[in-house]
């Protein structure tokens, strides 16, 4: 009977550790779930906070789209644009959000590299431009420079008047042509072409005012006190700005309107002041003209406009190259003012009028007992024969102060004996009888009158050319034109 209690006893000891193992494990797999519930939870969190991030980095890849987009499409054409006209802006970002950030440092990174390759790709393209022009406008040059030797020799050798008219109309046109290749070539960096001697400066002004068509219209007053002359170096440089300024005057003035240049002498050089009375020039015009007239080196065709206008530019490489100064401001007529100043210190000299008389074409000086005269383009012996040859202005220039290089006070006359030598001026060559006068009937002439009046037409044509050449072909700064 004693066997059955034991085996109960150890039953129930048996049950009683099942429940407390069956305890254990519940309370345990209690713990287990409220981790659970936390890592749950937590989990959950992570996951909306994905979620957001998410969110937030899908509107940024967008945004970042939108700008490279912004980039392509409007702001490196704005760019390119900027590039050939500065005062066109360049847009910025699209979204203010990425201002200072990687993206918009990014982003100014490609701008500036894509800038200064367009910069070098269009200095590259443009020094190879101005290389084949600079090649061409030389040898074109030259083929008009023969051109001109060869209608000269034509004049000498033909005696028909009307055949002489066609010849200085043709010699005219090439004059025109030859100016244009010359300001071309000077603004690709060529040489202006020619050499010459010691000019002086009134007739270097005559000479640069007959390359223009409209030249009649110019009017020239020489205050010079002194026989100024320009060194030989810089005589085609300066010819060649004041040709341009004065095409520039004549273009934009009305055809019926003069264009009076002064000549004034001041204590340190010579000033070519050209008045017109036109339409003048805008406050932004003047200060492009400036520019241009300072003479970059760095500068491109492609800023000259289209088509390109090559006067100033060409001013501007001469005056950067041979020292001299030009200005242009408002007019007191209404109109522009140019002012080319020429630096005693080298440019200038002083030339013997005895041994070097001065052109009788060029206008005689204010001295005392000289009266002053506007130059005529008009060849000495020209007669009637040639009726499309307009008549010079005789309009009186006012004396203008030079405002950039102002001439003393008056001095009192020197005595004779210590007073500069007068001008000698050159005697026409002519067997005309001085007594005829010129009518606009033409009466008959024998060949022999006819072959003189021709002769003396040639020879005061010559006279009109500039007298200091060293080699043919002959200077067209001095040549006259009908």
């Amino acid at each position: 009977m004693t066997s059955i209690p034991e085996a109960l006893l150890w039953c129930l000891s048996a049950g009683t550790a099942a429940a407390v193992v069956l305890a254990a494990l519940s309370v345990r797999a209690s713990g287990q779930r409220k981790a659970l519930r936390a890592r749950l939870a937590s989990a959950e969190e992570q996951n909306s906070a994905t979620l957001h991030s998410n969110t937030e980095l899908s509107a940024r890849l967008r945004a970042t789209e939108a700008e490279i987009l912004h980039l392509a499409g409007t702001r490196l054409p704005d760019l390119t644009m900027a590039l050939a006209h500065p005062h066109v802006p360049v847009r910025g970002l699209l979204d203010a959000r990425f201002a200072g950030s990687e993206t918009d440092q990014a982003l100014s990174a490609v701008l500036e590299q894509v800038g200064e390759a367009i910069t070098n790709e269009r200095t590259r393209v443009d020094a190879a431009a101005q290389s084949t022009l600079r090649g061409a406008t030389t040898t074109i040059q030259a083929l008009l420079y023969q051109l001109q030797t060869a209608l000269q020799e034509m004049q000498h050798r033909y005696d028909d008047p009307n055949v002489a008219q066609d010849l200085l109309n043709a010699d005219f046109l090439n004059e025109q042509a030859l100016r244009r290749i010359q300001a071309t070539g000077v603004v690709c960096g060529a040489w202006p072409g020619l050499t010459r001697e010691d000019s002086y400066l009134a007739e270097l002004v005559v000479g640069a005012s007959s390359r223009l068509r409209g030249y009649e219209r110019v009017t020239i007053s020489n205050q010079l006190r002194d026989p100024v002359a320009v060194v030989a170096r810089a005589v085609e440089p300066i010819a060649i700005t004041v040709t341009e300024l004065l095409a520039n005057a004549l273009h934009h003035s009305h055809r019926e309107l003069p264009v009076t240049v002064t000549l004034q002498q001041g204590n340190r050089g010579a000033s070519v002041i050209i008045d017109d009375y036109g339409v003048g020039m805008h406050d932004d015009e003047i200060k492009a003209a400036m520019e241009l007239l300072a003479g970059d080196d760095n500068l491109l065709l492609t800023q000259l406009g289209d088509p390109p206008r090559s006067g100033f530019a060409a001013a501007g490489q001469l005056v950067r190259q041979y020292g001299y100064g030009v200005h242009v401001e408002p007019s007191p007529y209404g109109g522009v003012r140019a002012v080319v100043y020429i630096p005693g210190d080298p440019l200038l000299t002083v030339l013997d009028e005895s041994a070097q008389p001065m052109s009788v074409m060029a206008p005689l000086p204010h001295r005392s007992g000289v009266p002053d005269r506007s130059a005529s383009m008009l060849p000495t012996g020209a007669t009637a024969s040639a009726p499309t040859a307009p008549a010079p202005a005789t309009a009186p220039v006012p004396r203008q102060a030079d405002r950039f290089d102002p001439a003393p006070p008056a001095e009192p006359a020197a005595p004779a004996e210590g007073e500069l030598p007068r001008r000698r001026r050159r005697k026409p060559v002519s067997e005309l009888d001085e007594s005829a006068s010129r009518t606009e009937s033409f009466p008959e002439r024998s060949p022999e009158e006819t072959g003189t009046r021709w002769a003396a037409l040639q020879r005061g044509t010559e006279t009109g050319r500039a007298a200091a050449q060293s080699e043919p072909p002959r200077s067209p700064e001095g040549n006259a034109q009908s």
